[in-house]
C-alpha cells in the first residue's frame, strides 16, 4: 500500500507530532489542577522525562501514546503496513525504554502510574473522573494517614484534662 502523501507532506505531518503539551496531557493535567494537585512537568532529573512528577506523593504519572508505547489490546496500537520493520524496531525500542526507566524510578523509590491516550480521548469521552479517581486512589495508598485516638475512662466527679502528645499510626493497605 502506498501512502496517500508525497514524501514532502508526510515529513510535515510527522514533523507536528508532539512530545510535551498534547491535548491528553493537558485534559489530565488541567483535572489534576482542579482536585487540588500541584506538579512539575517533564522533569529532565528523573529517568524518562515522566510527564507529570507529583513529589509530594513521590509518585510520576507517564502518559503514553497508545501507538508510539504499543498499548496492548488497543485498536489504535496498530502496525502501519509501509516500512513495517522501522516501526516494529521504533516502537520496540520505545517499549523497551520504558521498562528500563520503571525500573530505575522504582529504584529511586518513586511509584510510578501509566495512562494511556485512549482513556483519555477515547475512553471517557470528556469526563475523566473515574479515571482521576483510579489515580487520586494510587496516590492516596502511597502516604500514610495520620490519626491520633486516645480513649479515656470517665469517672464521675472528676475534672477530665487531654493534653497528651499526638501518637502517630500508619494506615496499612489491607491485602
Amino acid at each position: 500500500m502506498t501512502d496517500i502523501w508525497d514524501k514532502k507532506k508526510r515529513s510535515e505531518v510527522m514533523s507536528k507530532i508532539r512530545s510535551k503539551n498534547t491535548k491528553p496531557e493537558l485534559t489530565l493535567r488541567k483535572a489534576l489542577f482542579a482536585r487540588g494537585f500541584r506538579y512539575r512537568m517533564n522533569d529532565k532529573k528523573l529517568p524518562g522525562k515522566p510527564d507529570i512528577v507529583l513529589p509530594k506523593y513521590k509518585t510520576v504519572i507517564f502518559l503514553h501514546g497508545c501507538f508510539w508505547h504499543r498499548h496492548e489490546g488497543c485498536k489504535y496500537a496498530c502496525t502501519p503496513k509501509t516500512n513495517t520493520k522501522f516501526w516494529v524496531d521504533k516502537i520496540t525500542s520505545n517499549a523497551e525504554r520504558d521498562k528500563v526507566n520503571a525500573e530505575k524510578l522504582t529504584a529511586l523509590g518513586w511509584n510510578i502510574v501509566t495512562v494511556w491516550e485512549c482513556e483519555i480521548r477515547h475512553a471517557h469521552k470528556h469526563d475523566i473522573t473515574p479515571l482521576i479517581d483510579r489515580i487520586e486512589a494510587a496516590l492516596f495508598a502511597q502516604i500514610p494517614q495520620r490519626m491520633s485516638v486516645k480513649f479515656y475512662d470517665l469517672k464521675e466527679d472528676e475534672n477530665l484534662m487531654v493534653a497528651e502528645d499526638i501518637v502517630e499510626y500508619h494506615n496499612t493497605p489491607k491485602q
